[in-house]
């Protein structure tokens, strides 16, 4: 999780990995060490207690059935949680009519965490490392990959919200990407 040592993302991400070996401690230990976080996720997106619960626990039983695809070598076990939980969400607000996916969310603070100073030194490093290559983009390219990442938009929403082809759309996202991997050196 966001603000914790290298020792206890090192243990989420174990509890991830036994999940994924149908451990059901494992998963029990996952569940309480992270639950709390994830309801916040799932409240601040879709606004409501009850159905905030509803979504978690929709997120947990995808969790307990696709926890074997987490590699921690491409993210760490609480950014594939919060990912699941966030694709849920937004598949529930897309079922309510005439509902836009909110694309203003200050994604900083859906988690409300303090770094500790080692993991706040190495963290604040990527994260101005991210957001230099990101400022090096056109505005258009970054805003639209932006919401594509951050809202879950779909590239058809970002191209109507844009005005412009839907070709354009995926390609102005398809080249902002390759700038970004070029630029952050991956």
């Amino acid at each position: 999780m966001p603000g914790t040592t290298p020792a206890e993302r090192d243990a989420l991400n174990d509890l991830l990995r036994r999940t994924g070996a149908r451990d059901q401690k494992a998963f029990e230990q996952l569940y309480k060490a992270t639950s709390p976080r994830l309801f916040g996720v799932c409240l601040r997106l879709v606004g409501d207690r009850a159905e905030a619960d509803e979504v978690l626990q929709e997120a947990f039983v995808t969790i307990w059935r696709r926890a074997s695809s987490f590699d921690a070598t491409l993210s760490s076990a609480f950014t594939w949680l919060v990912t699941v939980v966030r694709n849920k969400a937004i598949d529930r607000l897309r079922q309510r009519p005439g509902v836009h996916v909110a694309t203003d969310i200050a994604w900083e603070s859906i988690v409300d965490d303090t770094p500790g100073p080692s993991s706040q030194a190495e963290d604040s490093q990527a994260y101005g490392r991210l957001h230099e290559c990101l400022d090096e983009l056109e505005g258009q390219q970054r805003r639209s990959i932006r919401e594509a990442f951050f809202s879950g938009a779909t590239y058809n929403e970002l191209a109507e919200r844009a005005k412009v082809p839907l070709g354009t759309m995926k390609s102005w996202i398809r080249r902002g990407l390759m700038q970004l991997r070029a630029c952050l050196g991956s």
